[in-house]
């Protein structure tokens, strides 16, 4: 049995989170979903993700903040980014915080899906590779 990738997806807006939630499911992906930054930081703390779609803006928390506490407890999460607002300063966050990726909305389900698989791809072969050096 193939194991399913299990992505988390943090986002307050309701339409965009049911959008991304079942682009990804038809895909094959298991998917949890959070409004809220104390609720994403709970789920990440409890369950293994493979990969986190964040966005920037969350009513409770900066997403750049909540990458700063998921980077605390889980360094080999991929985490990419989302925002409606692209700013210079967020961008640069999110690379000073180790972000694996920064999609700006609206995203089409082509780009989600292939930002995903890319890195759930990257991720796998960086550690096949680390198991034969």
């Amino acid at each position: 049995m193939i194991p399913v990738e299990k992505i988390l997806i943090v986002e307050d807006d309701a339409i965009i989170l049911c959008s991304l939630s079942k682009t990804l499911e038809s895909h094959g992906y298991s998917v949890t979903t959070a409004r809220t930054g104390k609720d994403a930081l709970e789920k990440v703390q409890t369950s293994f993700y493979n990969l986190v779609m964040l966005d920037i803006g969350l009513p409770d928390v900066t997403g750049t903040e909540l990458l700063e506490k998921i980077r605390t407890s889980n360094r080999d999460i991929i985490v990419i980014m989302i925002t409606g607002n692209p700013d210079l300063d967020s961008s640069i966050d999110s690379i000073n915080h180790s972000a694996d990726g920064y999609l700006v909305k609206p995203i089409s389900n082509k780009d989600i899906v292939d930002i995903v698989e890319k890195k759930l791809r990257q991720r796998f072969e960086s550690k096949v590779y680390n198991i034969f050096i």
